[in-house]
This record gives structure tokens, sequence and C-alpha cells, in this order.
């Protein structure tokens, strides 16, 4: 069998590896006299390790981050106290894998979003499927689909990702009809996926978002069931990061 026919069969079983460095691959493995099975093996070896690495660059870019922050970024000696102690838990994504819920709240420079994106970062690396929102984003958008008729295309996605991000809670209060499709959509991952909400507000100034003092009691009883609750107020982060 020919080169260019193991080739023409890899590009047919779409083995990008083995397309792009067979003729690499052949003259190592003659130099060192390996027989056709430890060829065969790193070739399969190499099309996993490959196929692993383009799936995970394709669950970051896929999560939609507005830029990128690392976990390995964060200074914990610069943040809140809370945030320092849970850090190293949060970083394990046991809570990810459990369904369980994170909402991280205090006033703006804290590193909530850091922490958010780099955890969704992690988790993307580590096979979990990510999307990040910023809320008012998500909130347009789900009005757009029910005006549209087509809620349907996006109730799926909910229930299904492993990690939903969703940035920037009370920077804007909503109206009724904003508040109850949050809370239908975060409702279908109650219990079963996981979700980070950042807020600049805690939960006794919720009512000035969702102004529905009934509905905001659903929505706060909804995310911090088998949830942990971080305390972020502090000096600012980034101020005393420069």
């Amino acid at each position: 069998m020919s080169v260019q026919t193991i080739r023409d069969y890899a590009k047919a079983l779409r083995l990008s590896y083995t397309c792009a460095n067979l003729e690499d691959e052949l003259q190592k493995h003659a130099a060192m006299g390996s027989g056709p099975e430890e060829l065969l093996e790193a070739l399969l070896h190499n099309e996993v390790v490959a196929r692993s690495e383009r799936s995970r660059q394709a669950r970051v870019k896929n999560a939609g981050f507005p830029y990128k922050k690392f976990l390995d970024d964060l200074d914990p000696d610069r943040l809140p106290k809370d945030a320092k102690a849970l850090l190293p838990k949060l970083k394990t994504l046991d809570f990810v894998a459990g369904g369980q819920n994170l909402v991280a709240y205090g006033n703006p420079g804290t590193g909530k979003t850091h922490l958010a994106i780099g955890l969704g970062i992690e988790a993307a690396n580590q096979g979990f499927t990510v999307k990040f929102f910023s809320v008012p984003t998500l909130i347009n958008r789900l009005k757009e689909l029910k005006m549209q008729k087509n809620l349907l295309s996006i109730q799926k996605f909910f229930e299904t990702v492993d990690l939903m991000i969703l940035d920037e809670l009370g920077y804007i209060s909503f109206d009724h009809e904003g508040g109850e499709l949050l809370f239908t959509h975060l409702s279908m991952r109650s219990e079963r996926k996981s979700t980070i909400i950042t807020t600049n507000l805690g939960f006794d100034k919720w009512k000035s978002i969702f102004n529905d003092p009934v509905l905001t009691t659903a929505i706060i009883d909804r995310v911090t069931h088998n949830s942990f609750v971080l305390n972020m107020v502090g000096d600012s982060y980034r101020k005393r990061a420069n």
C-alpha cells in the first residue's frame, strides 16, 4: 500500500494527525527499527491526543467568554477572606460535577468575574460544557426568542450544559417578564446542572432587580439551594493589584 493511499484513507476517516504527519512518523519509526504495531500505536495515540486538544479548544471557544482569565492569575492574598478560604475547594470543580451552584456577591473590582471565568475555563479544559452570559444579554435573548415563539431552541441547552455562568446580575433591573424568563430557565437546571452567578448586590437588595417580592424570593430559593454563597465584599482587587 502506498503512502498516498494511506493518506487518502486517513483523510476519509478524518484522521488529521496522520494526514499531516504520516511521512515524519514513517521516517522516525524506520530509523528506530519499529514494527508496524508500534507505528500504528503511535499514530492512533497521537490522533487521540490531537482530537482531545481540538475538543478542549472548541469547548473554551464555544463558551463565549468575553476575555480570558485564569485561576493561576488570581493572587489569593488579594481576594476577600471568604474567597481565599473557598478557592482551593472550588478549584477541584466538584461543585460542577455535583450540579451545585455558586453565587458570588460583592462590590465591583473584587475578582468575581475573574473567578467565574477562571473556573469556567478550567471546567472546559477538564471536559465540561460551559456557557457564559452577561445577565442583561441573556434576558434580551430570551425575550427575543419568546417573541419569535422559539424558546424551545434554548431550553434544551439550558437543561444540558454542565456549567452556566451568569455575570453581572444586578447592574440593571428588568421587568416582570424578564424576571420570569430567568426564573424559568434557572429552574430547568436546579439540582441537576451547575450555575455560577456574579452580582454586585446582596440578597436583601435583589428585589430592586426583579421588582416583585414573590418572584425575588422564589429565585433566591432556587439559586441558593445546594449552593455555595461567596461573600466577595472587600477592597478592589484591581486597585490592590496595581
